[in-house]
């Protein structure tokens, strides 16, 4: 694998790595919503040799404008499709050190030092196989990636999930609720290109499968709790899957009155 000057490879991806992310969103219209997300990331490389070397850092902040185009109820339950997008900014740490003073590869930094585009596109359906309590949920996203800090091109990011979700209870004022399911996703990143060299075997794909919970605490207040681990992976030299990944959130929604 290629190295840096600290030793460390310089398409490293970290060993561990933990996003705070703080996500804004205001429903401004009822089929459009605009959120603001910053989040907070901490890496970590452990090469097994050399001392570990990582830090905390903001990362790169996220504008984004989701559209709803399409939504139709029934007894059935609901059907609901949409699409977002939005730029990703340069706001993120670039400049995180080894113990030997130099900077760590741009993989390793909470920020890119590039200007993205995110998009994504939603898909929901209730009441799959005329179960009422049974949701399918997939949600589709890129980020497309351009070239940032230390002349280096990331690499773009494709991620497919697919959510099979049962709502084993349900308050009769629907103000508390429950679902639990099976989730599935698809990993898929491009190789990087550092000072316009192809970095070959460095991206690859990646299955993780797990549970997620979904919990409704009060009206609008939602709290969810998610596992998945790999399952199949691409066997590149230089590619580092991701072989757990453990998400955790809260969300409280509040009116604003004019």
């Amino acid at each position: 694998m290629p190295r840096i000057s600290s030793g460390i490879p310089a398409t490293a991806f970290p060993t561990f790595s933990h996003a705070a992310d703080f996500n804004f969103t205001w429903g401004f219209h009822r089929n459009l919503d605009l959120a603001v997300l910053v989040p907070m990331v901490t890496n970590h490389f452990d090469g097994g040799k050399a001392p570990a070397v990582g830090g905390t850092g903001l990362g790169d902040a996220m504008v984004l404008v989701k559209y709803r185009f399409y939504r139709r109820d029934s007894e059935r339950g609901t059907t609901q499709a949409s699409v977002t997008f939005g730029p990703k900014v340069p706001t993120g740490r670039t400049d995180l050190t080894g113990t030997n003073g130099k900077r760590l590869p741009a993989s390793l930094q909470p920020g890119s030092g590039s200007t993205d585009f995110f998009l994504a596109a939603n898909w929901t359906y209730t009441g799959l196989f005329n179960l009422k309590r049974l949701v399918a949920d997939e949600d589709f996203h890129s980020l497309i990636r351009s070239q940032g800090t230390q002349s280096t091109n990331i690499g773009s990011d494709i991620e497919s999930r697919f959510w099979l979700s049962y709502r084993p209870y349900e308050s009769k004022n629907v103000a508390r609720e429950w679902f639990i399911g099976p989730a599935l996703t698809w990993l898929h990143s491009q190789d990087e290109h550092i000072a316009g060299v192809t970095q070959t075997g460095s991206g690859g794909d990646a299955l993780l499968a797990g549970i997620t919970n979904f919990v409704g605490l009060r009206p609008g207040m939602h709290v969810w709790l998610g596992m998945e681990w790999d399952v199949i992976h691409s066997s590149g030299a230089m590619f580092m899957p991701v072989r757990r990944h453990i998400s955790f959130g809260i969300t409280q929604q509040f009116r604003v009155h004019h």
